[in-house]
């Protein structure tokens, strides 16, 4: 008989957060939202656990400069309602990036994220900034390289 082995599981106060910056120029938005998402969630860790809060703080930087491909700066758009009848609202995604170009990013991070209490907590740690300046220098983030 083999000696029994077991499983590691993780523990809240082992985690180890670091600050990660992005700069979204010329980058295409879905694929940079699954590469935010994948760092929230830590799967990139090697102890990553389903369960807790693993994943790292990341800032993202010129989201005012994200690339839509396809048809999408002509057809895509956001549903919005008011709760009231009638109240229903449509706005084209070239209107977004002009207004709330951080909303764009936000919305798509989200949708790649569990639908649980876990992914709020998650996306708590996600900075979004339109422009190239970020309050978060104290943090000392570091420049994340895509995998794309």
């Amino acid at each position: 008989m083999g000696i029994l082995q077991q499983t590691f599981s993780l523990k809240k106060s082992q985690i180890e957060k670091k600050w990660y910056v992005i700069d979204a120029e010329g980058k295409v938005l879905g694929r940079l939202a699954a590469e935010i998402a994948y760092v929230l969630r830590g799967k990139h860790k090697p102890l990553y656990t389903p369960y807790l809060d693993m994943g790292d703080n990341v800032i993202v930087i010129n989201a005012d400069k994200v690339l839509l491909t396809g048809k999408k700066p002509q057809e895509k758009e956001y549903f919005f309602h008011s709760k009231y009848p009638g109240g229903s609202r449509f706005v084209n995604i070239r209107k977004m990036l002009e207004k709330k170009p951080e909303y764009i990013l936000y919305h798509a991070v989200k949708g790649m994220m569990p639908k649980n209490k876990l992914a709020r907590q998650l996306m708590g740690n996600l900075k979004i900034y339109a422009g190239s300046d970020h309050p978060h220098k104290a943090q000392k983030p570091e420049p994340l390289e895509l995998k794309f």
